[in-house]
């Protein structure tokens, strides 16, 4: 059973660096272990997201791509 994220951000028709100002506002909001889910359509927010997690220390546990 796929665990539920602690919390959802919605990035969905945002350009950079609106995605990552967003996320890291929410990750600042959560306990260490709870889970972020982010959904994101503009194509830079993939990697833009993944050097942010990596540079805070954070996990990136899936990233997945729709359409």
């Amino acid at each position: 059973m796929k665990k539920m994220p602690d919390k959802e951000l919605d990035c969905t028709g945002l350009f950079c660096p609106e995605p990552v100002f967003r996320t890291r506002m929410a990750l600042d909001e959560l306990a260490s272990g709870q889970t972020l889910e982010v959904h994101a359509d503009d194509p830079a927010a993939f990697e833009d997201l993944r050097r942010l997690t990596e540079r805070l220390g954070h996990t990136v546990v899936s990233i997945k791509k729709e359409g």
